[in-house]
């Protein structure tokens, strides 16, 4: 179906008379316009204000804007502002250390706009010095902002923005708490070798601001050190501040360690002014430590002979860096040897001292002749009366035929009976 030309007519006038109830049953939009109100920034601490000295920190500073506008002015001829008088724009956030014992690891922060009524958060991480005296300290804080100071309109169609830039400065209250902290005054070691144990004599001072009570000195492992404790806690008692301590402590050093120079953590457990148990910053020494004692066998090849029963003399070399007490030798007879007496005694051994020890073997009819080396090791005691054994060694052995091992004693016989024969002809003439 078609529509009529005056149907359509019809339509048109409708439309046209809708659009002239809307115009005057709907007033023009009314722009506002703030006639008051800057922005009022403070600043506070969320969380903890307290800090120890050494301790790595988190500042966390609230930014409030308590800035409010009291009036404003709504008329359909003014253009509504794109910003509102009392929000602080584009904020930026800056701690400073002042004269406090600490540094500012942050740099400043940028918190954005702050809108009258509302807060921002902005954190700081701090280092409390070491040695920060116990105390509260006012720690500068600048916030640099920018406002609406004011707008021109021109017309309806035109406005013209005016703003301010804005700086103020407030002060922070932190607090340094009292602590025991630590001061190595000595160290000195005792039989402290590689592969042994021996002993480490510790001196602190308390130089903190509080005094310890109940305290218990100890030692640890510093990460990977080779420095072991194993007696790692010495009861100290009262502690104040001022006071020193010595106490000896038992430490292991790796068999696998090289002579040098390794930390060793020290700390102290403690009660505090109010009753609850703190633990100081441990503090880090050097510790040197002298070389492992080693064995060396030092003796020329022993003869043995083919099918014989032999005694044997090898003769082993401390040289190492440190006194072997009580050592024993030992040697592994394997084929073709056997031994019913294996063992032998050295006794005391200072570094860079020798002692003989004296093993039987016997030689198997069907050995062959050749060079061999037989494996030996020392077991001793360290300074702490701890066993130790030293590293595998060869000891060499020449197996010969059984004339060959026979001549050598012929000789000896024939030296001793001319030595003898001397003898008695000098006493003869005499």
């Amino acid at each position: 179906m078609t529509n009529s030309p005056h149907r359509n007519t019809c339509i048109r006038v409708l439309l046209l008379a809708a659009v002239i109830i809307a115009g005057i049953t709907v007033p023009a939009l009314a722009g506002e316009k703030y006639i008051s109100g800057t922005p009022e920034l403070r600043t506070a601490i969320t969380g903890t204000n307290e800090f120890s000295p050494g301790e790595e920190a988190f500042i966390h500073v609230r930014i409030e804007n308590t800035g409010i506008t009291d009036a404003k002015i709504i008329r359909s001829d003014i253009i509504t502002r794109d910003d509102r008088p009392d929000t602080a724009k584009m904020a930026l956030v800056g701690l400073k250390a002042g004269s406090a014992p600490l540094s500012i690891k942050t740099d400043d922060q940028m918190v954005g706009d702050i809108a009258g009524g509302s807060s921002a958060t902005a954190t700081f991480t701090v280092q409390i010095d070491e040695d920060a005296a116990a105390g509260r300290y006012a720690v500068p804080i600048t916030i640099e902002y920018t406002y609406l100071s004011s707008a021109e309109q021109y017309g309806d169609d035109l406005i013209r923005y005016f703003y301010t830039t804005s700086i103020i400065e407030e002060h922070l209250q932190l607090v340094v708490k009292p602590d025991l902290r630590l001061q190595i005054t000595g160290i000195q070691t005792e039989a402290l070798n590689v592969g042994t144990e021996g002993f480490v004599t510790v001196s602190v001072r308390n130089v903190g601001s509080e005094d310890g009570r109940s305290a218990t000195l100890r030692i640890q492992r510093s990460d990977a050190s080779p420095l072991i404790p194993t007696d790692a806690s010495s009861f100290i008692g009262d502690l104040p501040a001022g006071a020193e301590v010595t106490r000896i402590f038992k430490v292991a050093v790796s068999k696998n360690a090289a002579p040098g120079e390794y930390p060793l953590d020290i700390f102290v457990d403690y009660k505090d002014r109010n009753g609850q148990m703190k633990t100081s910053d441990p503090r880090t020494a050097g510790i040197s430590t002298g070389g492992k004692i080693e064995f060396s066998a030092v003796s020329p090849p022993s003869v043995v002979a083919v099918g014989q029963k032999t005694v044997i003399d090898v003769e082993y070399k401390n040289i190492g860096e440190a006194t072997a007490y009580r050592a024993t030798a030992r040697i592994s007879a394997v084929d073709p040897f056997t031994s019913n007496d294996d063992t032998a005694y050295l006794g005391d051994l200072a570094p860079g001292e020798t002692a003989v020890a004296r093993f039987i073997l016997n030689v198997d009819g069907a050995a062959v002749e050749k060079l061999y080396g037989l494996d030996s090791e020392v077991r001793y005691r360290d300074f702490l009366d701890n066993t130790q054994i030293s590293k595998t060694m060869k000891v060499e052995v020449e197996v010969v035929s059984r004339e060959r091992g026979i001549a050598p004693i012929i000789i000896v016989f024939l030296l001793i009976g001319l030595v003898g024969v001397g003898y008695w002809y000098y006493r003869k003439r005499q």
